[in-house]
């Protein structure tokens, strides 16, 4: 598992009005306050081509990206990816924020930037999982 201070897109989900960051002296706690509940950061890397077809997946509306998800199954990560999924998921499943990345000039660029989502919506993303 990935530390939330070593995501790339750690930035935006700090600025987001619904999380709270807790700072101890050895760890970094994301809290949704809404929920009180724990968000934790996922990191998952793809092949060339089960990368694009993630993007194509995250730019879809939410009810067909879980009809192809159940089709077609989820994608399937590999170690040292072309293309890199963030995620922070909080332990209820009511709080989701990702970006994707693709490797490129020897680093990870964005795709596209954070997305949020909330309720319902987030629970959608589980199944990337």
């Amino acid at each position: 598992m990935s530390s939330f201070k070593s995501l790339e897109m750690a930035g935006a989900v700090s600025a987001y009005q619904h999380v709270t960051i807790k700072k101890s002296l050895f760890s970094t706690k994301v809290i949704y306050t809404p929920t009180e509940s724990q968000v934790k950061p996922i990191v998952l890397e793809y092949t060339p081509t089960e990368g694009e077809r993630v993007e194509r997946l995250l730019n879809m509306p939410l009810d067909q990206m879980v009809a192809d998800i159940a089709e077609n199954g989820k994608p399937v990560d590999c170690p040292n990816g072309h293309s890199r999924l963030e995620l922070c998921l909080s332990d209820d499943r009511q709080f989701c924020a990702l970006q994707l990345f693709r490797f490129a000039d020897f680093r990870y660029n964005p795709v596209f930037d954070a997305r949020f989502y909330e309720g319902k919506d987030a629970e959608a993303f589980t199944k990337l999982l």
